[in-house]
């Protein structure tokens, strides 16, 4: 497995997003702990979770629980995120308030059984709470202890810097969705680039489906190269940039183990080219 810088450490170059295995459509426990031990066996060392990663507000934190139940004892950054609520009958709510920021990352270390979450990241911006207030929050639990490592989620890059500032510089990561059929975070993408942090794409497979007009594109060089549309979606977003670190979600072990194998495939200039255009 190869590896990317995150802040500190040095983590595999494909992580596993941990979503599917506790939202609605979810797999039974067994399947979920094999996917994420899988995931494990391929060399993954990142896992993203997040404490509203669950049904609804009545197993709140279930994604939590079962991430550290499939990975004690191993050598892994956990990553989960703090900011989302969830409400009845399965809705989201958003809350950026400090106070609720420092009670979160408290139940959050709780629930992971740990001293200090190793990247902990603010979810998503609340419209009813300034965004530096809520960034000056992961800055005190930095200062504390509690974390180890800070990041964003869904940010614009006027924000990232500015939760680069406030944290002293000391941005660990910022997780955007990115995808062939998502690119409007590209500019956040080369903000992270230029600024030497990581940058995690959720949902990095999003729109590469039989149907999609994209998917044949990414299906016909992976029939040149011998490997899944997935794969090579992955293998084309690692060349990107060296700070992106994909993190598909995956509720089969078969899907991991083949999203984990994209570090081994490399393609061509002219592959890449033909991908880039595809998606214009």
């Amino acid at each position: 497995m190869q590896t990317r810088q995150l802040g500190d450490t040095q983590v595999s170059a494909i992580g596993l997003g941990g979503m599917p295995l506790s939202v609605k459509g979810r797999p039974d426990r067994d399947r979920a702990v094999a996917t994420i031990r899988a995931a494990l066996d391929a060399g993954i060392t990142l896992i993203d979770t997040a404490d509203a990663y669950s049904l609804d507000e009545t197993d709140f934190g279930h994604n939590e629980e079962l991430i550290a139940e499939a990975t004690k004892g191993e050598d892994v950054l956990i990553a989960t995120k703090g900011g989302h609520t969830r409400t009845a009958g399965g809705g989201w709510g958003l809350d950026g308030r400090p106070e609720y920021l420092k009670a979160a990352c408290d139940a959050s270390l709780r629930r992971l059984g740990v001293e200090a979450i190793g990247l902990y990241q603010f979810h998503r911006p609340d419209p009813a709470v300034p965004v530096a207030d809520s960034v000056g929050a992961l800055a005190e639990l930095l200062d504390a202890g509690k974390i180890r490592m800070a990041g964003v989620s869904n940010f614009d890059p006027d924000e990232i810097r500015m939760a680069n500032d406030i944290l002293g510089g000391r941005l660990a990561s910022v997780q955007n969705q990115f995808s062939p059929t998502f690119q409007s975070s590209a500019p956040e993408l080369e903000l992270c680039d230029e600024l030497g942090i990581a940058f995690l794409p959720w949902s990095p497979l999003g729109g590469i489906g039989p149907a999609s007009g994209l998917g044949g594109a990414f299906a016909a060089v992976g029939a040149e190269v011998g490997a899944s549309p997935q794969r090579v979606c992955l293998a084309w977003m690692l060349a990107k940039s060296p700070v992106v670190v994909p993190i598909p979600g995956s509720s089969r072990p078969e899907s991991i183990t083949d999203s984990a194998s994209a570090v081994r495939l490399s393609l061509t200039g002219d592959q890449i080219a033909a991908l880039d255009s595809a998606v214009a």
